[in-house]
């Protein structure tokens, strides 16, 4: 297929990373301030690892090109190779990060069940290893995923996440939370970002989800923490030069468009309460937290992928398709009420059509 083939959706609620930057976020990053990443001299970096390391509560933080590099430098830091990392059988680190942990840091998994990626602290007692002689593999790192995208963008409540640390230090662990859609949590739950940082030893954002940006994720610790992360950075091929130019979204972005998301989280139930009346659809509305529905094909017409099918060729809309009879719909900063309302007659007409 050509680029001249490939049409593109009229309403995208594939995930909240296709969102693209605003009119306002292109003249920011057209108009920054840029000097040399790598030497600590660009200013409209400096600016944006200050901001989320006050936003977090962290003494220091390093702009990444990716979420996932967020992750894998953190677990590069963290754990020994053949030593374990401890997560929720749901975990994006696990299902979605091609195997990272293994291939850059090296890592043993070791997984917990959780209820829709929230696992307590008596769930992680049931997995705690205790070393035994020269024999068994070393546990390092308890990693957490807040909002937990498989669990729905279901939120991680701020006492759960206090117990879970603490089991995890009470055994010599440290605790590093996924932090894609943390703002969405923080939105959601009005708990502010650096409750969630202060008890963890490394959490990160994601800009180019629920805030819009076209790149990036920036990853908060300690000073000396951070400082081992840069080996790494360098090491994993994230050197940057002049990368004010994608900060500048960030900053434009933590002004902007944190508040925001709220529209993204009304309109994620609105999407849910119209779905629970189409046939041959099942959703929770109880379980729609942030902007994430996750909803199953029940009617044996057609399964997952090909409403997924349908939907995208007959009225140019996209939702993605999680399994054979499970979706998943994401709102954002692209999609309004209006799109909503589209989405919705679109899944009416193909279903009834069936």
């Amino acid at each position: 297929m050509t680029a001249n083939q490939i049409v593109a959706p009229a309403v995208d609620l594939y995930s909240d990373t296709v969102s693209r930057p605003t009119t306002a976020m292109r003249r920011a990053m057209a108009e920054a301030e840029v000097g040399n990443e790598q030497a600590m001299e660009d200013p409209t970096v400096n600016r944006l690892c200050a901001r989320v390391a006050e936003l977090l509560g962290k003494e220091s933080a390093v702009f990444l090109p990716s979420g996932t590099m967020c992750n894998e430098i953190a677990y590069r830091v963290w754990v020994d190779r053949g030593e374990e990392i401890v997560l929720d059988e749901s975990a994006h680190a696990l299902h979605f990060e091609a195997g990272g942990p293994a291939a850059l840091a090296g890592a043993m998994v070791r997984t917990v069940r959780g209820r829709r990626g929230i696992f307590s602290a008596a769930d992680l007692e049931t997995v705690i290893r205790v070393p035994r002689g020269h024999h068994g593999q070393r546990q390092r790192l308890v990693n957490i995923e807040n909002t937990a995208n498989l669990g729905g963008g279901a939120v991680w409540p701020l006492e759960t996440v206090k117990e879970v640390a603490d089991c995890a230090r009470s055994h010599g662990l440290k605790v590093h939370m996924d932090g894609a859609r943390l703002l969405n949590a923080v939105v959601a739950s009005g708990v502010p970002a650096s409750a969630y940082g202060a008890l963890c030893d490394s959490v990160w954002i994601d800009l180019s989800k629920g805030l819009g940006c076209p790149v990036g994720g920036v990853l908060a610790g300690s000073a000396e923490f951070i400082e081992r992360c840069w080996l790494f950075k360098h090491q994993f091929g994230g050197a940057m030069r002049q990368a004010g130019i994608i900060a500048a979204a960030g900053v434009h972005a933590l002004d902007h468009h944190i508040e925001r998301l709220a529209e993204d989280h009304a309109n994620a139930r609105y999407l849910a309460e119209g779905i629970s009346e189409i046939g041959g659809l099942s959703v929770d509305v109880s379980e729609i937290e942030t902007n994430m529905v996750y909803f199953d094909v029940t009617t044996p017409a057609f399964d997952a992928a090909g409403l997924s099918e349908g939907l995208m060729r007959e009225h140019r809309v996209r939702i993605g398709a999680m399994g054979p009879r499970r979706m998943r719909a994401v709102t954002h900063i692209d999609v309004d009420r209006s799109g909503i309302e589209t989405a919705l007659t679109s899944l009416k007409a193909v279903m009834s059509a069936a």
